[in-house]
């Protein structure tokens, strides 16, 4: 997929951050759009900025959870009847959690699961055979870095991106097997300036790690380097050149290559060094 005119994109998370950002970015390049968050209020300004930029363009939104399979199911029928066709679904909605894992209750674990990787499987499934219709369609999941390295109070995260990692590399290669007209790249983003971190919830069970669950994820954005409208610009060109992994920033860059390098032994010793700025 060289370019994005006159396609159509179905973005989940819109409301904000990088999925705002991809709408701004798709719109700008002719590309029509679904536009999907839980936040109406969210989602209605991202409606209202994407409007403002391209009146030459559809423009569709639902409020949706993600996590309910059969309202994902819903909407991509709904998007391919508004729009006739679905070239690409940005599955891009997620949250975060902190705690150690002796300290998750299972429904705050089964939540982020569900949202995360439970997103990414129902927008997958749900979009697959519209896009396979279209003749050109690609899928673009949202992992992270911390798809590719492990560390300590963010165990359901971890858990789910690595999850969408897999899921996405299996797809991928099943996809170019069965040379449907389909492909998909697993994204990992570093550290985004976005609300992610600021909005996710933390328990008491991190100050074992010398972590304040009132203050963790405010130091945790103020670690954050890239911003959400790069990130955007570095997923499209990811599309574009049909990636298979796209890596958000420079901490995603360095944070993979210790990975490489010590796949074995980082976790011996990044964990440390990332659980002590973010407590200082």
């Amino acid at each position: 997929m060289k370019n994005f005119k006159n396609k159509v994109a179905a973005i989940t998370g819109a409301g904000s951050g990088m999925g705002r950002e991809l709408a701004i970015a798709l719109a700008k390049q002719g590309c029509h759009l679904a536009l999907s968050d839980i936040n109406q209020t969210g989602l209605s300004e991202t409606v209202r900025i994407v409007k403002g930029l391209n009146k030459g363009i559809n423009i569709t939104s639902q409020t949706l959870d993600v996590s309910n399979r059969t309202a994902v199911f819903d909407w991509a029928s709904q998007v391919e009847k508004d729009h006739s066709k679905v070239n690409l679904i940005f599955n891009n909605a997620g949250i975060a959690f902190g705690s150690t894992i002796e300290g998750f209750e299972s429904k705050d674990f089964q939540r982020v699961m569900d949202i995360n990787f439970g997103g990414v499987l129902n927008g997958t499934q749900a979009f697959l055979p519209y896009l396979k219709k279209s003749g050109e369609g690609h899928i673009i999941n949202t992992s992270s870095v911390f798809g590719i390295i492990a560390v300590p109070g963010t165990s359901a995260y971890n858990a789910s991106k690595f999850a969408v990692r897999g899921f996405t590399e299996t797809l991928r290669q099943e996809l170019d097997y069965t040379r449907c007209g389909v492909s998909a790249t697993s994204v990992h983003p570093g550290g985004i300036k976005t609300a992610i971190a600021t909005s996710s919830k933390s328990n008491d069970s991190i100050k074992v790690l010398g972590l304040d669950p009132s203050t963790a994820g405010d130091k945790m954005t103020k670690q954050f380097i890239t911003t959400a409208e790069k990130a955007a610009y570095v997923i499209l060109k990811g599309v574009k050149k049909n990636s298979r992994r796209v890596l958000i920033g420079p901490d995603a860059v360095f944070l993979d290559l210790i990975q490489r390098i010590f796949p074995g032994s980082y976790s011996g010793f990044l964990g440390k060094i990332l659980l002590s700025r973010m407590a200082n």
